[in-house]
């Protein structure tokens, strides 16, 4: 029975030793290169200090843009998946991708018109 998991086990010995290694060489640098400065520990954004609260509310046309942009991403994915299975398609898979296309079509034209692609 060990011999059928022998792949898996070996591959998650391997991944804890490179992990243990990395971070060990990681601790390693820190210590001996870390002079203890202070501005070296503050928060760096953008180059400029802070002027608000870190929880401050986002616009609501940023979480549209990136709703948007994960289904049109999820939607490319199957776009691809189909591409690699092309040649094998019969009518009824061909169809459905026809099919699915319209609905990406429909749905881009109508994000398009609604201004959710403008940014202002």
């Amino acid at each position: 029975m060990v011999i059928e998991y022998s792949g898996i086990i070996i591959f998650s010995v391997l991944a804890l030793v490179i992990a243990l290694v990395i971070s060990s060489i990681s601790m390693i640098f820190i210590s001996r290169f870390s002079s203890g400065e202070e501005e070296k520990l503050e928060i760096y954004e953008c180059g400029f200090e802070s002027f608000e609260v870190s929880r401050m509310k986002f616009d609501v046309r940023f979480y549209l843009m990136s709703i948007l942009f994960i289904v049109f991403d999820l939607e490319v994915i199957y776009l691809f998946a189909w591409c690699v299975i092309c040649n094998s398609l019969v009518e009824g898979g061909v169809l459905s991708l026809l099919f699915f296309l319209f609905i990406l079509l429909v749905g881009f034209i109508y994000e398009w018109k609604k201004g959710a692609l403008e940014w202002e």
